[in-house]
């Protein structure tokens, strides 16, 4: 007759897996639950017009764990609109980095977890769609929103695990997105100006 302490599976050692510092990660949620603070954290980004509709976003110092911190260089991505829409075509459109921002955070998340969980991971490739109706943005109808309509996502993921696994870490990412999060949810935006006019 087995017993319940016999049948049980050892606890599994965490490894670093699938390009993740397994054990770091597991430890960086330990630390955060024992002390909620550690969790509250600032980004920051820094934008400049470039020319026409082209600009410049920097993302390089960000507050988080209880102090200031800065990325190991500063990062930096531009934004245009395609020459069909009056632009050089210099770089994606606001929009896309929308699109890139999700597809990130989901491959991030299935990274993580995946890892987590003593999965292998050999792909998780995400393609993103999403609808735009030009007359908001124009101003050619007040019944069009500015921005998406609806955005579809695919996962495909493989790993050293059952189908249902795979999925259900596809799925976690997407639970545990922060972006999605702000896609579906919304978040409260506060636009403050200042001005300076040239004599």
């Amino acid at each position: 007759m087995t017993t319940s302490a016999t049948a049980r599976k050892p606890a599994r050692t965490p490894v670093p897996m699938n390009g993740v510092d397994t054990p770091n990660l597991l430890a960086t949620i330990s630390a955060v639950g024992a002390q909620p603070d550690l969790a509250k954290f600032k980004f920051r980004a820094r934008g400049r017009w470039v020319t026409g509709t082209q600009s410049e976003v920097t993302m390089h110092g960000f507050f988080g764990a209880g102090g200031e911190h800065t990325h190991v260089v500063p990062y930096r991505a531009a934004g245009d609109h395609p020459a069909v829409l009056c632009g050089a075509d210099a770089a994606p459109t606001p929009v896309e980095w929308v699109l890139h921002a999700l597809a990130s955070c989901l491959i991030g998340g299935i990274g993580n977890i995946s890892a987590a969980r003593g999965i292998k991971l050999d792909k998780a490739d995400v393609t993103i769609e999403g609808d735009i109706d030009l007359r908001g943005i124009l101003g050619l109808s007040k019944d069009v929103r500015n921005g998406f309509q609806g955005i579809r996502v695919a996962i495909a993921i493989e790993g050293g695990a059952p189908p249902e696994k795979l999925k259900d870490i596809a799925m976690q990412a997407k639970a545990r997105s922060a972006v999605f999060d702000m896609l579906t949810n919304g978040a409260p935006v506060t636009i403050g100006v200042t001005t300076s006019a040239l004599n």
